[in-house]
C-alpha cells in the first residue's frame, strides 16, 4: 500500500511538473520569441489601411464583391475560393474534385464566363477559374492581375498605365529566388490602389 501511494505521488508530481514546464513554460517561451523576433507574423500578418484599421491578413484571401456577391469592378479580384462560403479561414479546404469531375468542369466554365464578362475573353489564367488547395490563397498570378488592369482603370477613372505601374510595383518574386512563381498579393494591391485613387464614399 505504501509503495502504491508513493508511486502515485511521484506520478502526480511529475505530471504537474511537466505540465508546467511543457504545457505552460514552453508555450510562453515560444510566444515570447515569436513576439520579439517576428511580431507581425506571430500576430497573424495583419494588414492595416491608411487609417490604421485592420483590413485583413496578407496570408488570407478575401472576396472583393458587393452584398449580392457581384465582383466590384474598381477592385482586383482574388482567386476563387472553395473554403466554406468563400475565404472562410475556419473552413480552409479545396473542392477535392478531380479534373474530370462534372461539377468542377461546370464551375470552371461558369467562372470563365464571369471573368470573360468582366475582363474580356482573352487568355484567362488558370488561377482565375480554379480555387487553391486551401481556398484561402491571398495571391494571384501576374497574368491574372494584368488581365484586370483595363477594367480597374476604367472603374477608377485613371489611366491604365498608372494601374499597370501599381501592379508591377506589387509583384512578389519567387521565394528564395527559385520556389514558386512571381505573384501579386490582392489585398496589398487594392490598398495601394485605394491610396492612389480613392473611391468616392
Amino acid at each position: 500500500m505504501r509503495t502504491t501511494l508513493r508511486t502515485t505521488g511521484v506520478a502526480v508530481r511529475a505530471m504537474l511538473l511537466f505540465t508546467l514546464l511543457l504545457g505552460v513554460g514552453y508555450m510562453l517561451l515560444i510566444t515570447g520569441i515569436g513576439q520579439l523576433a517576428l511580431p507581425a507574423q506571430a500576430n497573424g500578418s495583419l494588414v492595416r489601411d491608411a487609417d490604421g484599421a485592420v483590413v485583413g491578413s496578407s496570408l488570407i484571401g478575401q472576396a472583393w464583391t458587393d452584398a449580392d456577391g457581384r465582383a466590384l469592378p474598381a477592385y482586383f479580384q482574388s482567386r476563387p475560393s472553395a473554403a466554406g462560403d468563400g475565404y472562410d479561414a475556419a473552413a480552409s479546404s479545396g473542392s477535392n474534385l478531380g479534373p474530370e469531375n462534372p461539377d468542377l468542369v461546370a464551375a470552371v466554365e461558369e467562372r470563365k464566363a464571369a471573368v470573360a464578362d468582366l475582363d474580356g475573353s482573352g487568355d484567362i489564367p488558370a488561377d482565375a477559374v480554379t480555387a487553391s488547395g486551401s481556398g484561402l490563397d491571398p495571391d494571384i498570378s501576374v497574368s491574372y492581375a494584368r488581365l484586370q488592369v483595363e477594367r480597374v482603370a476604367e472603374a477608377r477613372g485613371i489611366p491604365a498605365a498608372e494601374v499597370q505601374q501599381l501592379v508591377e510595383r506589387e509583384i512578389l518574386p519567387r521565394d528564395a529566388g527559385f520556389l514558386g512563381e512571381p505573384r501579386v498579393n490582392v489585398l496589398a494591391l487594392n490598398l495601394a490602389l485605394d491610396e492612389r485613387a480613392p473611391l468616392a464614399r
